[in-house]
Parts: structure tokens; C-alpha cells; sequence
């Protein structure tokens, strides 16, 4: 859970219409310019010997501040809804949800510290990569010791960043391709609002 949060807020950092020269610059001025987004993707879980362990995909949505939803369409249907408060995990198959709230989820974590506009150079070594498959690649590691993640791979198609990897503290990998992104589209408040349906189990940690 945790892994896929720093990735939902990290890729709303950096999904955008730059307008700078080279990829770190893309990453900052983005800072400037995003304040919402949405996009399809395609999630993949991988093992430290690079097995596939999970395949997902569906569509994402993005508001400052400190709003997200994360919609799983395949092969199963599962929600994630931040609306700056709470944070709302539901499963349709089990209906069952469960509600946390969101300063105890995350705390100090890079999620909420991206979810600010702020350099990325505040809280992450940024290294360009150089071009590796037609994409140019940027390297995030974080500055401070005990992260939920130990590095960050964006991959960005000209203006536009179209993979992110994420490695964590035990070797595996997500990696996130996306497609069909609409930079600051005016999204409806109630996309961030969760109301469980009847009969829905819910759970409060």
C-alpha cells in the first residue's frame, strides 16, 4: 500500500507539459504548473529476479492539495480515494472498505512532503541518466535515511513522462507506464469523495 501511494503522489510531480530544455528542469517547472491531472496506466510488480508478481491497470486522478484517487479496472476492481483528510481503501469483490486518516498514514513521508510544491532537490539527489529506449531518464534518491522507497526511475517521451520504476528496500520493482494524460483538467470535487455503499463492510484503523 504504502509503495503505491509514494508512487501516486511522486507521478503527479512529474507527468507534465514542460517547457524547459533538459529533464531536470521538466521535473521543477512542473512544480509551477500542475495542479491536477488524470491518466490510464499500467502497473507491473516485479520480484528481485524480475518475476512478475502482480499486473494491474486502470485510471488515475490527481488534485492538489493532498487529493488522489487510484482506480483499479483489471483484473479486479479496487479503489483508492485521498480527499486531504481521510484515506479510503475499497474492495469491490469483498465489499469491504477501510478508512485511515491520512496524517497517520503518511506522516512525514516523501508522499505528503511531493504533495507541496516544492524543488525536488529539497528532499531528493536528482541525476540524469541519459537516454535509454527512446525515453531520457532521471534518477530520485531520497535525502533522508528510512524511506519507503530507495530510488525512483522516470522515464520521459519528449515533453512528457511516459514510465516510472520504483525500487524498494527488499529489491522489487513497480514499474507504471502511462497513456491518455489530460494535465490540469477541471476534475469534480466529488471524484475524491468516498460513501460506502450499503451493505459495504467498513473498517477504521
Amino acid at each position: 500500500m504504502r509503495r503505491l501511494l509514494i508512487l501516486l503522489v511522486l507521478l503527479g510531480l512529474v507527468i507534465a507539459p514542460a517547457q524547459a530544455d533538459n529533464a531536470r528542469e521538466r521535473l521543477n517547472h512542473f512544480f509551477q504548473e500542475m495542479e491536477s491531472f488524470q491518466a490510464d496506466f499500467e502497473q507491473v510488480v516485479l520480484t528481485e529476479q524480475d518475476e512478475v508478481m502482480q499486473a494491474t491497470e486502470g485510471r488515475v486522478y490527481l488534485k492538489r492539495p493532498g487529493q488522489f484517487r487510484w482506480d483499479y479496472e483489471k483484473p479486479y476492481t479496487q479503489q483508492i480515494i485521498a480527499d486531504g483528510q481521510f484515506l479510503w481503501t475499497y474492495d469491490e469483490d469483498l465489499a469491504q472498505a477501510t478508512v485511515q486518516e491520512m496524517d497517520e498514514v503518511l506522516g512525514r513521508t516523501p508522499v505528503m512532503l511531493l504533495s507541496q510544491p516544492r524543488p525536488l532537490e529539497e528532499d531528493f539527489h536528482v541525476e540524469e541518466q541519459g537516454e535509454i529506449e527512446g525515453m531520457s531518464w532521471l534518477a530520485l534518491t531520497p535525502r533522508e535515511a528510512g524511506s519507503d522507497f530507495e530510488q525512483l526511475l522516470i522515464g520521459m517521451d519528449g515533453r512528457q513522462v511516459r514510465m516510472m520504476v520504483l525500487y524498494d528496500q527488499f529489491g522489487q520493482q513497480t514499474r507504471i507506464r502511462f497513456g491518455d494524460m489530460d494535465i490540469n483538467p477541471d476534475i469534480p470535487a466529488s471524484r475524491f469523495r468516498f460513501e460506502p455503499p450499503p451493505g459495504v463492510d467498513v473498517m477504521h484503523n
